[in-house]
């Protein structure tokens, strides 16, 4: 079976853990990688066996490389819109780490700049392609849980205190320069965690029949910022043209988990791990409770990402199969989360 070659730009804690991925696929080859620190470039030499000739320092040398045929941009949340671009400029697929950009502008430039080119355009968030959504839209369109009314959607953990005696819990010091607590860098929560919440709310409120682009409207949002200037706590309520509200937190203060609940006029929906992966899904109708388990399940969520999106560029399809997020609701998102952000403090 042919291979689509991936090449990585930036190197951090989730190129790592996105590359294990590869070793669960079978149309997909991870051939070159791209750090300016010589050390982590070693690193992934030895550990996912990429030849010499395929690390490279600079980032643009590897989107230079014509083996290549998708970038895959790893970098910090404030790089994704102009490496994008450079990718795009040089006729290379791309798949970007998630949130895709910074603003509503930025995603809007490279909308533009794709200019319906034959160049695959993605978003990274690797949820929507693990089996468990297929379930849960399943359940949604065969009406098992009857109409939507709203659903509850969270991914918090707490970075700002460790426990140290019984209760008490320790207030961490806080990097200004890390990437999670720099504003300058792309920083906060909501860009952070609460960019899953929205896009899954996006994703459910397309359920049915894959409708038209709702009415979006943000309700009710409040944000706490924190010592450096970003947000640490959040909260937001959406509603979809006045008939499916979506309650979504994201938080690097609490430990809210990442727990989805859909509810239906006749029953509900309960998501443990809405983003990692769940081993089975709780189903609530007239007819009761239901665990419905998910077999086979990949050890690195990352493989269905990888194994789809090669699939599409293998059959020339440029935005990724239904349920992975096209561009069209990555634009949306992105207006979501900038509206979120302006919320009152």
């Amino acid at each position: 079976m042919e291979n689509i070659n991936w090449g990585i730009v930036g190197l951090g804690e989730i190129a790592n853990v996105f590359s294990k991925g590869f070793e669960e696929t079978s149309n997909a080859k991870l051939l070159a990688v791209a750090s300016k620190d010589t050390d982590k470039l070693n690193k992934f030499r030895d550990k996912f066996n990429i030849e010499n000739k395929f690390l490279f320092n600079d980032y643009e040398d590897l989107i230079d490389c014509k083996e290549i045929d998708i970038v895959y941009i790893a970098l910090p949340n404030f790089l994704h819109h102009s490496w994008a671009l450079k990718s795009i400029r040089n006729k290379k697929h791309v798949l970007v780490e998630k949130p895709v950009t910074l603003t509503f502008e930025e995603i809007i430039d490279i909308e533009k700049n794709l200019n319906n080119k034959k160049i695959f355009f993605g978003e990274a968030f690797m949820y929507r392609y693990h089996p468990q959504i297929r379930i849960v839209l399943d359940i949604i369109n065969n009406n098992d849980i009857g109409n939507l009314l709203n659903m509850k959607s969270k991914f918090g953990t707490n970075l700002l205190s460790k426990k140290k005696f019984w209760f008490f819990n320790k207030k961490k010091k806080i990097d200004p320069n890390s990437r999670l607590f720099n504003k300058k860098l792309g920083g906060g929560c909501i860009l952070d965690l609460g960019c899953y919440p929205s896009s899954f709310s996006l994703l459910v409120s397309f359920s049915d029949s894959k409708k038209n682009k709702p009415q979006i409207k943000v309700l009710n949002a409040f944000r706490e910022i924190g010592e450096t200037n970003v947000d640490i706590d959040s909260y937001a309520k959406i509603n979809f043209d006045e008939k499916f509200f979506s309650e979504i937190y994201a938080s690097f203060k609490r430990d809210l988990g990442r727990e989805t609940e859909i509810f239906g006029e006749r029953g509900s929906i309960v998501i443990n791990d809405s983003w990692f992966g769940s081993k089975s899904i709780l189903k609530k109708n007239y007819k009761g409770e239901q665990i419905i388990n998910i077999e086979n399940i990949k050890k690195n969520i990352h493989s269905y990402q990888i194994e789809n999106i090669s699939e599409s560029i293998l059959n020339n399809f440029f935005q990724p199969k239904f349920p992975g997020i096209s561009l069209n609701e990555s634009i949306m998102n992105m207006k979501l989360i900038e509206e979120w952000q302006n919320a009152k403090e």
